[in-house]
């Protein structure tokens, strides 16, 4: 297989302003694609990664301006992670102190500084110190100094009420492999440089999750092209009894979506082609990208979305 790990974590959220301002201006994120919700024209989808988008490091939302808050449960992402320099974590709490964000304690989770906090939605995020970061961004968003840039996804941690099926999708087919164990948590961790962390942990009976502003809908996973993506289908039916959905064009991807054991719906995303296919690089998450078929009907979803810069 080629690289393993998180393609992207797909989100709701509240007001598309109030995230745009959030992920860009306070994280440092660039907006790499400004798009709709193909399957929902009348809101947007907003992507944000490093500065072109690279597969593991993408965080996108689907905002709805008076979404009802989600509710946290088993069967849903519990903690989406980025990765930071090890030694920017202290510039970090600073800087969500600076910006009026409530953080938690530093704690240590498998070893490695976790800044945890939540964004406007109460959405679960944390910054994990690593000591390979990788080399800092040429560009990123509002006033970040580049060396303490977010460099893209850490991983994710899935509340379930048992581990061990949601745990051989993801080793059998998806090629991750299991590694640390602590309490009830398990880390599970791919090839790729970025988004290569899956951490299961296991809580017997709790509430189910509720989906709503702040709450994942789906984590997708890295598949080099078509044919990577299919074997990884066909592994699902065959050894598992799991059946994927008809592959679907995403225009910078396609995918293919199944419900795990566990209840989160896992996504398989093709690595290309990539963000700069119908903008180029320097341009990224400026314009208002529709794909082909909805095309002829900008004048009405223009007139619908509401306003962000």
């Amino acid at each position: 297989m080629s690289e393993t790990g998180l393609h992207h974590v797909t989100a709701f959220s509240g007001p598309a302003a109030r995230n745009l301002d959030f992920y860009t201006r306070v994280l440092g994120l660039r907006l790499v694609k400004k798009t709709v919700n193909f399957d929902d024209p009348g809101t947007y989808h907003l992507y944000y990664g490093d500065e072109t988008g690279r597969p593991g490091t993408i965080l996108t939302f689907f905002p709805v301006a008076h979404a009802a808050p989600g509710r946290a449960g088993i069967g849903e992402t519990q903690e989406t992670a980025f990765a930071v320099p090890r030694a920017s974590i202290g510039w970090w709490t600073h800087r969500l102190v600076a910006q009026g964000v409530r953080h938690e304690a530093l704690v240590q989770v498998f070893g490695e500084p976790t800044l945890r906090f939540r964004d406007p939605d109460g959405m679960m995020l944390a910054l994990v110190g690593v000591v390979d970061a990788g080399a800092a961004p040429t560009r990123s968003g509002g006033d970040v100094p580049p060396e303490h840039a977010v460099r893209g996804l850490h991983g994710v941690t899935l509340l379930l009420a048992e581990a061990g099926p949601t745990a051989a999708i993801l080793t059998d087919v998806l090629g991750l492999a299991e590694g640390a164990r602590e309490g009830s948590a398990t880390r599970f961790t791919g090839s790729a440089g970025l988004g290569a962390h899956v951490t299961l942990r296991a809580v017997g009976g709790f509430l189910p999750g509720r989906p709503g502003a702040g709450s994942v809908h789906h984590i997708a996973f890295r598949a080099a092209d078509d044919a990577e993506q299919a074997a990884m289908a066909a592994g699902l039916r065959e050894r598992h009894g799991l059946v994927a959905t008809e592959q679907r064009d995403r225009n910078y991807f396609r995918s293919v979506y199944f419900r795990e054991p566990g209840g989160v719906l896992f996504e398989i995303a093709t690595d290309a082609p990539g963000f700069a296919v119908d903008e180029p690089v320097e341009a990224l998450g400026q314009a208002l990208k529709l794909p082909g078929f909805l095309e002829p009907h900008r004048a009405e979803i223009e007139g619908v979305l509401p306003k962000v810069a």
